[in-house]
C-alpha cells in the first residue's frame, strides 16, 4: 500500500539536472540596463528549456570591460546610489558618475542584483556572477563561451 502512494508523489524536481556553463559577456559602449537584463536572464536560466522558477538552473556569467558601460539620458549626473549604515544619520549617497569612476564593478553588480529574485535563490544566483572593470579576467580555466549582448 505504501508503494502505491509513493508512485503518486510528484518527482518533477528529479528531472532538473542543472548543467552550469560559463558565459562571458564582452562590453564595449553597451547600455548598463541591457547588459544587466541579459546577465540576469543567463543567471536565472531562462534561455534553457529546463528552466524552473524555483530551482537554480542558470549559468555562470563573467562580465568584462565594465568601465566602458554607458548610461542613457541624464542618468550619469542625476542617478544617485544610496545605502544606509544602520546608524542615525548614516545615509550614504554617491552619484552614478562617481561610482562609475570609483568602482564600475559595483554599479554592474547592483544593476544585476536588482533584476534577480529578492530571496535566498537570488542570492545563490548572484554568487555565479563575476564582474571585472578591464578586459582581463582570472576565469580562463573554466573555458567561458562568448555571449553577445544585442
Amino acid at each position: 500500500m505504501a508503494e502505491y502512494f509513493y508512485n503518486l508523489l510528484p518527482v518533477y524536481h528529479l528531472f532538473n539536472v542543472a548543467v552550469h556553463r560559463t558565459n562571458i559577456t564582452l562590453l564595449g559602449n553597451k547600455v548598463l540596463g541591457r547588459v544587466a537584463t541579459e546577465a540576469a536572464r543567463l543567471l536565472r536560466g531562462k534561455h534553457k528549456p529546463t528552466y524552473t522558477p524555483n530551482i537554480d538552473v542558470g549559468d555562470h556569467v563573467i562580465i568584462t570591460n565594465c568601465a566602458k558601460v554607458v548610461l542613457t539620458g541624464k542618468k550619469l549626473d542625476q542617478k544617485i546610489y544610496r545605502h544606509h549604515s544602520g546608524y542615525i544619520g548614516g545615509m550614504k549617497e554617491i552619484s552614478a558618475r562617481d561610482l562609475l569612476n570609483k568602482n564600475p564593478e559595483k554599479m554592474m553588480m547592483l544593476a544585476v542584483k536588482g533584476m534577480l529574485p529578492h530571496n535566498s535563490l537570488g542570492r545563490q544566483m548572484l554568487k555565479k556572477l563575476r564582474v571585472y572593470a578591464g578586459a582581463e579576467h582570472e576565469n580562463i580555466a573554466q573555458k567561458p563561451e562568448v555571449w553577445e549582448v544585442k
